[in-house]
């Protein structure tokens, strides 16, 4: 047999078992091909929260507590949420620069901490209608801005109860920042709140006229016990109002958060703010759709305003005091601005048994009586 006939009969075999495969499978059930696996939904997108500052977050007091409502809705939202902040942020043009930044960066919740943002968040959100703005403090509002608050005259005003009973000179002091009705509001709910105790109280002022600038803070502290004030009180966002009465031996209050480790001999006791379930509502608002503009004005019965950590020294009677009025201001059978109530010139302004509104409130320009000199500018 030549080599050309047996390659050509190895051909033929080879050719013949592949038929014979053939034959044999076409007996066979065909298996299935496997089902596409559905790919994961994607997760969703995270909301991008902003929060605009006016102090640095370690103040222990005002932005201190705004920062505390931020890590609020981490702990509440998780990977739903992710925020930022800015903090000093003068309230000026680089309020608007930095809160235009915020939405470029793709931030769809932005909140403004303090009164001096309200028309530079008016003017960004203008230009962002896709973005929601929340203002704290301020009255004007517009589609995708709304205004929230606290009613930080209830903690003032508990917190003159203390001063009242524990200031043996019957002469207050007040380091006020800035001269609008929220600062004025509060001196004069700080002063009602000590008159409930001792009718003959005097409260001074001294303005420092921004919101945090320890060392004039402590200049005006200083200056007020020096004309004879032996309690003082702040509406600053600084802890040195209450360093200042622990060095000199008198005392004072926290104001915004828990400042007892400032000063804790001269601490009486700190009003502060949980900003933490205001800014939980509003994410959830935002990420279930149901965001709306509007104002909010959250207190003690809403659980925003608190007085905390007072003094062992502190009589019973005047703590028991303290939980009454928590109680009155949570069931609404108690409210401070309650008539007759007169300014420092004998004009009245709340009659006998009326109560002041909230518009009222929200355009005080006067002092009470008992609250000495003039509001600075009227």
């Amino acid at each position: 047999m030549t080599d050309h006939q047996k390659r050509s009969l190895l051909k033929l075999a080879a050719l013949s078992a592949v038929a014979s495969a053939a034959l044999l499978g076409c007996g066979k059930t065909q298996e299935p091909a496997p089902a596409p696996v559905a790919a994961a939904p994607a997760k969703p997108v995270p909301l991008k929260i902003a929060f605009a500052y006016i102090g640095p977050v370690g103040d222990g007091g005002w932005t201190f507590a705004h920062d505390n409502g931020r890590k609020a809705i981490e702990k509440e939202f998780g990977d739903k949420v992710v925020t930022s902040f800015v903090e000093k942020v003068p309230e000026s043009a680089d309020a608007e620069r930095v809160l235009r930044d915020m939405a470029n960066q793709g931030n769809k919740l932005i909140f403004g901490t303090t009164f001096g943002y309200m028309e530079p968040m008016l003017k960004v959100a203008a230009d962002f209608k896709g973005v929601k703005f929340e203002h704290a403090t301020g009255y004007k509002t517009a589609e995708n801005l709304r205004t929230y608050d606290s009613r930080t005259y209830e903690g003032a005003y508990m917190a003159g109860v203390i001063a009242g009973k524990m200031s043996k000179s019957g002469t207050l002091g007040v380091v006020g920042s800035i001269p609008i009705p929220e600062v004025i509001r509060n001196i004069n709910s700080f002063t009602l709140g000590a008159q409930s105790v001792n009718p003959q109280v005097k409260t001074r002022v001294v303005w420092v006229n921004e919101w945090f600038n320890p060392p004039k803070e402590t200049e005006a502290a200083t200056a007020l016990i020096n004309g004879g004030a032996d309690v003082l009180f702040q509406n600053t966002d600084s802890s040195a109002v209450l360093q200042t009465a622990e060095k000199m031996n008198m005392r004072a209050f926290g104001w915004d958060s828990d400042m007892t480790s400032y000063g804790p001999k001269a601490h009486l006791g700190s009003a502060i703010i949980n900003w933490g379930p205001y800014y939980v509502k509003a994410t959830r608002d935002a990420l279930e759709g149901k965001w709306a503009t509007g104002q909010s004005w959250w207190g003690v019965k809403e659980g925003a305003i608190d007085m905390v950590s007072i003094a062992a020294d502190v009589p019973d009677e005047t703590k028991k005091r303290i939980d009454e009025i928590k109680a009155g201001l949570k069931d609404g059978s108690f409210m401070i601005w309650t008539g007759p109530i007169t300014d420092n010139t004998g004009k009245e302004l709340v009659a006998k048994d009326a109560v002041a509104d909230d518009k009222f409130l929200g355009g005080l320009k006067s002092y009470v009586k008992g609250v000495e000199g003039k509001v600075p500018g009227n």
